[in-house]
């Protein structure tokens, strides 16, 4: 059943149980172990599993940090666009190589759940949106959401926002074709929140040296 049957079957309606038509691996990736199946609001329930997956993620970071520059916090006479690119150098990367690697692993399952149930980007894959919560936290230490937790809520929401409002070029990159649109947009919406988030905690402390 191709787009246009599906519109005129169930109109708006969500289309039950679409994800049954592909193959059981490629509907667990896609919907992130099953988050996406949720009946309601399937995207938000997908970036929610991620965030919490995001915590024992920021564990493992901060127990096995992959550095760039792990001295970078030692810039007493730089100024403020120094001081930030410094410590985005000293940031670890594990979230950041989490969310490419999400990315790029994910592409021929959604290519091949989007062709078994010949729908363009339906609302229960979600491993976009997981993705998109992991670049939202690459920019930030992560021993700072270990001890301040409330940090994976501001960041959810930041995600939300640029996921569902689509600014800032977000909405041209759901243009790309296929599998790379679906999760080009995520990873946009993802770095935009990842950069207010991080100036939004960071910002205060520079201006403060």
């Amino acid at each position: 059943m191709n787009k246009q049957e599906l519109k005129e079957k169930y109109g708006k309606k969500r289309v039950p149980h679409e994800w049954r038509k592909t193959d059981k691996i490629s509907t667990l990736i896609t919907t992130f172990f099953g988050s996406g199946m949720s009946p309601k609001a399937p995207g938000t329930m997908g970036s929610l599993a991620a965030a919490i997956v995001a915590y024992p993620l920021a564990m493992l970071s901060y127990a096995y940090p992959i550095v760039i520059n792990d001295n970078a916090f030692n810039t007493k006479d730089a100024n403020a666009l120094e001081s930030l690119a410094a410590i985005f150098l000293a940031v670890p990367k594990n979230f950041m190589i989490a969310a490419l690697l999400v990315f790029f692993a994910a592409i021929p399952f959604v290519k091949k759940a989007m062709r078994d149930t010949g729908t363009e980007d339906p609302g229960w894959i979600v491993i976009d949106e997981v993705c998109g919560i992991f670049m939202t936290f690459a920019f930030i230490r992560p021993e700072w959401i270990l001890n301040a937790p409330w940090i994976l809520i501001i960041g959810f929401a930041l995600f939300r926002f640029f996921d569902i409002l689509k600014p800032l070029g977000i909405h041209k990159m759901e243009k790309l074709p296929g599998a790379w649109g679906v999760m080009a947009d995520d990873l946009l919406g993802g770095i935009y929140a990842g950069l207010v988030l991080t100036i939004g905690l960071v910002l205060p402390a520079v201006f403060l040296m």
